[in-house]
């Protein structure tokens, strides 16, 4: 059965004639944002529209990249006839997968030190990926001063309050426990990995392993028969 989060519009609206895009899974609200969309989140849904001050043409362009990409992605898209192509672009993987590799290192950890390895990529000082994102904020606040509306001085201050306060918590916090895994030095005791010896003080010789058994689980029973249904 196919996965309907699979499956996108991308049209005009009869009504309003505005470029929206329904539909789609998070990955695909990725690549719609890299093309250039911008989200709407809703209580029941989270749509994509076109940004305000586009031409028609403008739009055309930016829905005819978004089909595109989204096709070359493996996405079903269906869509105006306008906007319609055979082109299919080469993806890369985003910047963001480096760091998703970080949490999938820690979940295949088995020692403090591996865990302890992976958020150092986190955590360093002065090349480190929260180190980076302050230095992005920073960036986006000093871009925000000079932008001349009156609220850029205020989301100017805001993100520098992010740097100070929120992220400040996160870095030290992180960093902190980096550390304390890098002191312990041992095992993670549910993530030993097997080698299938026995021990030479195992009296059981024909023991397949060390490992202790699994632990039991035990039998869920079953849910109470409503009153109304029994006969």
């Amino acid at each position: 059965m196919p996965r309907t989060d699979r499956f996108l519009d991308i049209r005009r609206d009869p009504h309003s004639a505005e470029l929206l895009a329904r539909g789609g899974d998070s990955e695909a609200h990725s690549v719609l944002q890299r093309a250039g969309f911008i989200a709407v989140v809703r209580v029941h849904e989270t749509y994509h529209r076109a940004p305000t001050g586009l031409t028609e043409a403008g739009e055309s362009d930016l829905a005819t990249d978004a089909v595109a990409r989204l096709r070359a992605a493996g996405y079903h898209v269906d869509c105006d006839e306008d906007f319609e192509t055979d082109y299919r672009p080469a993806s890369y993987l985003p910047l963001g997968s480096s760091v998703a590799h970080i949490a999938e290192r820690i979940r295949e950890a088995t020692t403090t030190e591996e865990a302890a390895d992976a958020l150092t990529e986190l955590t360093a000082a002065h090349d480190g990926i929260l180190a980076a994102l302050e230095e992005v904020l920073i960036a986006t606040a000093d871009f925000h001063d000079g932008l001349g509306q009156p609220a850029d001085p205020y989301t100017a201050r805001r993100l520098r309050y992010l740097v100070d306060e929120h992220l400040h918590v996160i870095r030290t916090d992180l960093a902190h426990t980096r550390n304390a895994l890098a002191d312990r030095q041992a095992p993670h005791p549910g993530r030993s990995t097997c080698t299938g010896e026995v021990p030479a003080t195992e009296r059981e010789r024909s023991a397949v392993c060390a490992c202790p058994p699994p632990p039991r689980t035990l039998p869920v029973p079953r849910p109470p028969v409503a009153a109304g249904l029994r006969r």
